[in-house]
């Protein structure tokens, strides 16, 4: 039996939809993946059989990178959280805690702020930019930064997330044309919500790179479904990095200990200040939960 490996790139009705070479195979999955309480996802490399009649079947899944429950999505290489400089004005809370999820998952985090053309976005663009996550000046309106974004695309699997009324939903239609998600004005005029969707599916971009189909994921839904234990937090706080080997105590939380090196660090302008509140409060939420409370 002949057999090849791909990347699923839809998964809807108990059929998969593999990108094998030059050609999209419609699959079903093994048994086994069901008894062993396994769902292939879009972005999984998988391997399938190709018997001479019936139809090809989804054998095994190969090792992920990463994994998110929602969206349900495997393998992500960049998650571009969209936030806008007014109407509605950012929630850098929100934001950290997002960008703190991917970095757990290791996931490269993108920052893309919107909405440039309507307001000043220089304060915003600099508490990312002095964290060291990569910040994209973008108008959905205007088009400003798009290419930009496109170019980050490239040969990567990518999605977005955001709060409602950002702009991702024309963000994406910018990018591609293909996806036609209705944005917040048509959906106010039907008088419905916006993309209720609850599957994935990887749009494969002529840079090689794949656009996840996200538009009804939004970040209350990532922030609901992953979560970050208090003891993993500051790793997840990448300019924490050079400061925290020095705090006085090794059991520093950095959250006002004596002797704390990355509080002196926000204290001298190191660390913006922004960024610190967010990762008290973010502990704070945290600081109670068990690993085992997670399973």
């Amino acid at each position: 039996m002949k057999e090849t490996t791909g990347l699923i790139v839809k998964g809807i009705g108990g059929f998969y939809y593999v990108k094998a070479a030059d050609s999209v195979l419609e699959c079903r999955a093994r048994g086994i993946f069901r008894k062993n309480k396994q769902t292939p996802l879009a972005g999984d490399q998988v391997k399938v059989s190709l018997p001479e009649t019936g139809m090809p079947m989804v054998d095994e899944i190969l090792p992920r990178r990463n994994s998110l429950i929602r969206p349900p999505i495997a393998n992500l290489d960049r998650l571009f959280i969209v936030v806008s400089v007014c109407d509605p004005g950012p929630n850098t809370l929100v934001v950290d805690k997002l960008i703190s999820i991917a970095e757990h998952k290791e996931i490269e985090p993108v920052v893309i702020v919107n909405k440039t053309d309507l307001a000043d976005p220089t304060e915003l663009l600099d508490i990312y930019r002095r964290a060291g996550i990569p910040v994209c000046r973008v108008s959905a309106g205007t088009g400003e930064g798009i290419e930009q974004v496109r170019d980050l695309l490239t040969n990567r699997i990518c999605a977005f997330t955001g709060n409602s009324g950002v702009g991702k939903s024309s963000l994406l239609n910018r990018l591609d044309p293909r996806l036609g998600l209705a944005t917040g004005d048509i959906s106010k005029k039907l008088g419905r919500g916006r993309h209720t969707t609850r599957q994935v599916e990887l749009y494969e971009q002529e840079n090689g790179g794949y656009l996840a189909d996200t538009p009804g994921f939004s970040s209350l839904d990532l922030e609901r479904c992953e979560t970050v234990l208090a003891g993993e937090l500051a790793g997840c706080f990448r300019e924490f990095a050079p400061f925290v080997t020095d705090c006085k105590f090794t059991s520093c939380s950095h959250t006002g200990e004596k002797g704390c090196a990355v509080k002196a660090a926000v204290d001298e302008g190191k660390i913006h200040p922004s960024r610190y509140r967010s990762y008290v409060e973010l502990y704070n939420a945290v600081k109670n939960i068990k690993e085992w409370e997670l399973k």
